[in-house]
């Protein structure tokens, strides 16, 4: 029987999608983390969600995000071998944005997030998918991504998160709080 652990890690390094090793604190390696906690965010989101649409939404959107961490998982030489998240998918993440802010008013102020479990899941993936953003773009600006498609995901999945936090409170019959009383 195959064993879950490879204990190759055990010294603090961890293997790209090629032939490299570099420290578990690497850019990289901060970048994939953030990402991972995303889509482990989202699939908490999606369990909660009282919309049932989100769903096969949600699951689109964390397939696309296992691709993205494909790219930014790999040795910058192989890196385009894995590329498949494009203007197309931004574009894609704009269509369903969209299509939500049609039926659901965007408040002009801050709000507090946790009127309903499912929002409050919408608006914590929404924050992970930010901090991932943030790291992904450092990683591209030390060097180590060339593809500004990955950052303008991300920037969109957070608009899109926070159109479905919104949804999700009108759905469940409650106003969104605003921060500023």
């Amino acid at each position: 029987m195959s064993r879950i652990y490879t204990q190759t890690g055990d010294e603090g390094n961890t293997g790209l999608l090629g032939d490299s090793r570099v420290p578990k604190f690497d850019l990289r390696i901060e970048a994939l983390g953030a990402l991972d906690e995303a889509t482990a965010a989202l699939g908490l989101a999606r369990a909660n969600a009282n919309t049932p649409e989100i769903t096969p939404l949600i699951i689109e959107i964390q397939r696309d995000l296992y691709k993205l961490m494909a790219e930014v998982g790999a040795t910058p030489e192989n890196a385009e071998k894995f590329r498949t998240i494009t203007d197309a998918r931004v574009e894609w993440l704009e269509t369903q944005t969209n299509a939500i802010t049609d039926i659901v008013p965007i408040p002009k102020e801050f709000i507090l997030p946790g009127e309903v479990p499912s929002s409050a899941a919408m608006g914590l993936a929404r924050t992970i998918v930010r901090r991932a953003e943030r790291r992904v773009v450092e990683l591209f600006h030390a060097g180590g991504l060339e593809n500004k498609s990955l950052m303008a995901y991300l920037n969109r999945l957070s608009s899109l998160c926070f159109s479905l936090e919104l949804l999700e409170n009108q759905r469940a019959g409650q106003t969104t709080r605003m921060a500023k009383k």
